[in-house]
């Protein structure tokens, strides 16, 4: 399939033509690498009649160009060995016999030597050869690369051309543009003399679009083709070779793959592109590789004193690349792809390789150029540049840390240990600086780097900077030394109360980090619900050292639960209002704050300021704090009763890399565990394992991982195995102290276990605990919570009293789905005892479960409506299933296949089937004919005034 060379075909056409008539000419198709050259050479036989017409056909080679005539025999020797004998000498009587000693066996040795007078004869023999062939069939002679074609076969091709328009030949030949060979004079030869000279332009966007078709078998998608169309410029070979190694991979041209389209590199192309340079000459080879060591870093003048080369020098290497299609158009010339600069790079050995990025180093840093660019250099070279280097790459990685570019930095500062002394402070400096890049993606690099820098720093000083430069949340699992060396830089730091300005703010956060450190163990808990108290009933939160400490001290209240909420709520608050809404705040003690509000039930100022600091990150790229903060939002949504919300927080947080183990830490992992336990969402809880599963030393972290795993028994079906994990789960948290009830809800759900499997003595007992432990808290969505459990295992109007009760007490809590499962319970409860009450109670919990995003409570409230209503929502219809029953109450209300099948989560197509069985079951016609069967409930009325 030949795209977009019409216009050249029919000139060919033209000149085929006109040969027929005797009037031969020569035709010259040239270009840069690439561009379809050869390719629409091999389609010019078939423009010619076979009856009338002879095609001959060679191909030059860089190899080849010491043997004479070897391009003529390729042309001119197949038709003489097939051709029957009287043709054969017909054709070399008189003078063309002179042609024979071009096809002798010593032709290749020794013709090219012999006397002008010689290789003068053989030409005007062979020009006698062609002539007699001519005059019986037009001769159409194809010749391909002929820049690399033997000087012999080069000046027959001069001496026929003079003379073609008085054959019936037409000589079509390609040659490339740039190439050293090229420049021969007798190739300038013929190309000047051609009658016309042919450029075949590289494909438009339509013209890769048909090709990329053509090649896959298949229409591509557009953003398939858009990307094959910028990655190649067009260029057919290039475009060849990418199509070609996606189909050997079976990679269809569909939209998801464009990306690995711009990253491809074809080796069959690079080898190609290999060869090309190495016949260049010696100045656009060492400007080749000056760019490709200094890639887009520089301009030209750069570039040229790298290669050796002067202005003019460079002007010239930069004309040939561009005609051999290497680089893109100037005044910026680039390579066209990245596979040239492969190629390039493959061309040198290691030793060139690191003196280019030496000299680059030294050309860059004495012409001014910046620490980045500099640094870019050095990551290239092995040995060691002294101290200025290290200076350089430190100052690169404070540009890039920016910029918001840590993983650059962190590679420009590991680069810098290289120059750095094994065991200096100079090193341990470097060490500081690479962990602070570090903790923005790689969290256990950045706690292991600090553990290396302490021992290394001389000033109790700057081993307390290096301290207070990890965020509390990634201490969590940090090795005993470790825990040791901050115990001993916070006590040398002297008394906090003797202390003043820098080295006060010090001593606080460093505190804060050793509160942390002991946040799993139930004495330094204690002790930090005494340290809060030592402060008073206004801390002080002026200072960001004192408002981390404070953070720190309040989520030990807030898991012992030692404080009531308000009071967490009230100093939280003092503390958030301080504090800018930024992604850096996940890196810090904030993420703790989050959690005491959450539980504090505290949320009205908290989640306006973590959607701006969602914004910010947006805004600069920072995509693992995106995944944090989406994670505290999980959080915040989950315990504000907007499940729905926290799956979609949650699933973002998962695909932008909040369970990644590089920045993984035990706070974020026990907060995605908790919103997979209680939304009941499996496929997160998987993920949650698997990022963790039972390597983890944090107590916390494993009892979380428990409630997890109760979770998925539970939706397994295998209840006693999921009772076993929520009480481990609730052994482990009493272990280390932890008591809160709205972040840690085991006791409720193991209530719930006991009932469901008939031990209601055991039920009430733990139930009765959680009461006791949601009042001691006092949040209003865990005590009725716990009320709720406590009323469903207690029989008869104490039980209904104690569901009132909850359905009181939530009305004044933000979680709005903790209130509607309290509906749901009572009015269940009501039902039974055939209460009129029950239906307006699962209205309500219908409505509030639907905007809470609950569509499992959402239909259990409407299939419990039913029931309350009618007795038996099955009576008047025994013959439907539970879900044709389902199905065909939402068709009463009103709704369209399409509502009906996304809030079921099911196809139009699921929709339609069990409507048609309805019908059948029912002998009736349609939607109308079943509200005389089905009179609308009050759920179904509630969510039609919705719609």
């Amino acid at each position: 399939m030949l795209l977009e060379r019409d216009s050249e075909l029919e000139i060919v056409s033209a000149a085929l033509r006109s040969a027929h008539q005797g009037g031969g000419s020569l035709l010259v198709i040239n270009g840069p690498l690439g561009n379809g050259k050869s390719e629409l050479l091999r389609t010019l036989p078939g423009l010619a009649d076979q009856d009338s017409t002879r095609v001959l056909s060679a191909g030059a080679s860089a190899l080849e160009q010491d043997y004479a005539f070897g391009v003529v025999r390729q042309l001119l020797e197949p038709a003489l060995l097939g051709a029957a004998e009287p043709d054969r000498e017909r054709w070399l009587s008189g003078a063309a016999g002179l042609a024979e000693m071009a096809f002798a066996e010593d032709a290749f040795d020794g013709l090219g030597h012999r006397p002008v007078a010689v290789r003068q004869a053989v030409l005007l023999g062979l020009q006698a050869l062609v002539e007699r062939m001519s005059a019986e069939q037009t001769l159409l002679i194809l010749a391909d690369d002929l820049q690399w074609a033997d000087e012999p076969s080069l000046q027959w091709l001069v001496h026929l051309e003079n003379r073609l328009s008085r054959f019936r030949v037409l000589a079509v030949v390609t040659v490339r543009d740039g190439d050293l060979a090229s420049d021969r004079r007798p190739v300038r030869a013929i190309t000047r003399a051609a009658s016309q000279v042919l450029r075949p332009r590289l494909f438009s966007l339509a013209g890769t679009r048909a090709f990329v078709a053509d090649q896959c078998g298949e229409a591509g998608d557009e953003e398939f083709v858009l990307a094959c169309h910028e990655t190649t410029d067009g260029n057919p070979m290039f475009l060849k070779s990418v199509l070609l190694n996606l189909s050997i991979n079976g990679i269809p041209p569909r939209a998801s793959h464009a990306g690995e389209v711009r990253l491809l590199r074809p080796a069959q192309l690079r080898d190609r592109l290999i060869d090309c340079l190495g016949s260049q000459p010696e100045s656009v080879r060492n400007l080749a590789k000056a760019m490709a060591i200094l890639s887009d870093q520089t301009d030209l003048e750069v570039m040229g004193r790298l290669a050796g080369l002067d202005a003019v020098g460079c002007a010239e290497a930069i004309r040939v690349m561009h005609q051999l299609g290497l680089l893109t158009t100037p005044p910026q010339p680039r390579f066209i792809h990245h596979v040239v600069q492969d190629a390039v790079e493959e061309s040198m050995t290691v030793e060139e390789r690191e003196r280019l990025h030496i000299e680059a180093v030294k050309l860059l840093h004495g012409s001014g150029y910046t620490a980045e660019q500099v640094a870019a250099q050095l990551l290239a070279v092995a040995s060691p540049q002294g101290r200025w280097a290290i200076e350089v790459l430190r100052a690169a990685a404070s540009t890039a840390l920016r910029r918001g570019a840590p993983e650059t930095a962190s590679r420009y500062l590991r680069r810098a240990l290289l120059d750095a002394s094994p065991d200096g402070e100079d090193r341990a400096c470097l060490l500081v600086e690479l962990a602070t890049a570090e903790r923005l993606f790689n969290a256990r690099a950045s706690v292991r780097h600090i553990s290396h820098a302490l021992p290394l720093l001389s000033s109790v000083r700057d081993r307390a900077r290096a301290v207070v430069g990890l965020a509390p949340g990634l201490l969590s699992e940090v090795p005993p030394v470790v825990h040791a060396l901050i115990r001993q830089v916070f006590d040398e730091l002297g008394d906090a109360a003797l202390l003043a300005g820098p080295d006060r703010e010090l001593k606080l956060r460093i505190e804060a980090r050793l509160r942390h450190l002991g946040y799993a163990d139930p004495a330094e808990l204690a002790d930090g619900i005494r340290r809060l108290d030592g402060l008073g009933d206004e801390p002080a939160v002026d200072t960001p050292a004192e408002r981390e400490l404070l953070t720190m001290l309040l989520f030990a209240a807030t898991l012992t639960i030692r404080k009531p909420a308000s009071l967490v709520a009230r100093l939280a608050e003092r503390i958030l209002e301080r504090e800018p809404a930024s992604p850096s705040q996940v890196h810090t003690a904030l993420p703790m704050l989050v959690s005491a509000l959450v539980a504090a039930e505290s949320t009205e100022r908290l989640t306006p300021w973590l959607e701006m600091s969602l914004d910010h990150a947006r805004k600069h790229g920072a995509v693992i704090e995106q995944a944090l903060i989406r994670t505290e939002q999980a959080l915040v949504a989950l315990h504000t009763g907007r499940i729905a919300e926290a799956k979609r927080a949650a699933a973002d947080a998962f695909e932008l890399g909040a369970l990644d183990w590089n920045t993984l830490s035990s706070t974020t992992a026990i907060a995605m565990a908790a919103v997979a336990s209680v939304t009941w969402d499996t496929e997160l809880i998987r993920n949650v394992l698997a990022s963790y599963g039972d390597e983890t030393l944090n107590a916390c972290l494993a009892a979380m991982l428990h409630l997890s795993r109760g979770t998925l028994a539970v939706t397994a079906g295998d209840l006693r195995e999921a009772l076993e994990h929520y009480q481990e789960c609730g052994r482990q948290l009493a272990n280390s102290g932890w008591r809160n009830p709205v972040l840690y809800p085991w006791r409720a759900m193991t209530a719930d276990l006991h009932r469901r499997l008939g031990e209601a003595d055991r039920a009430r007992e733990v139930a009765e605990e959680d009461c006791l432990r949601a009042a001691e808290w006092g949040a209003p969505s865990a005590l009725g919570r716990a009320k709720r459990v406590l009323g469903d295992v207690v029989a008869g109007e104490t039980g209904v009293a104690v569901l009132r009760e909850s359905v009181d007490i939530l009305e004044g809590s933000v979680n709005k789905l903790e209130l509607a499962r309290s509906l749901l319970r009572l009015g269940i409860r009501l039902g039974e005892q055939n209460d009129p009450d029950a239906a307006g109670y699962l209205r309500r919990c219908y409505q509030l479960a639907v905007d809470c995003g609950d569509s499992r409570l959402a239909e259990r409230a409407w299939v419990s409506g039913l029931e309350a209503k009618s007795g038996d929502s099955r009576a008047a219809c025994p013959s439907l299933t539970k879900t044709e029953l389902r199905v065909a109450w939402q068709a009463v209300a009103g709704y369209t296949n399409q509502d009906i099948a996304q809030f079921f989560g099911v196809s139009q197509r699921a929709v339609e089937k069990h409507l048609t069985n309805v019908y059948r079951k029912l002998d009736v016609r349609g939607r109308a004919d079943l509200a005389g069967i089905l009179p609308p409930a009050d759920p179904g009325a509630a969510l039609a005034g919705r719609a």
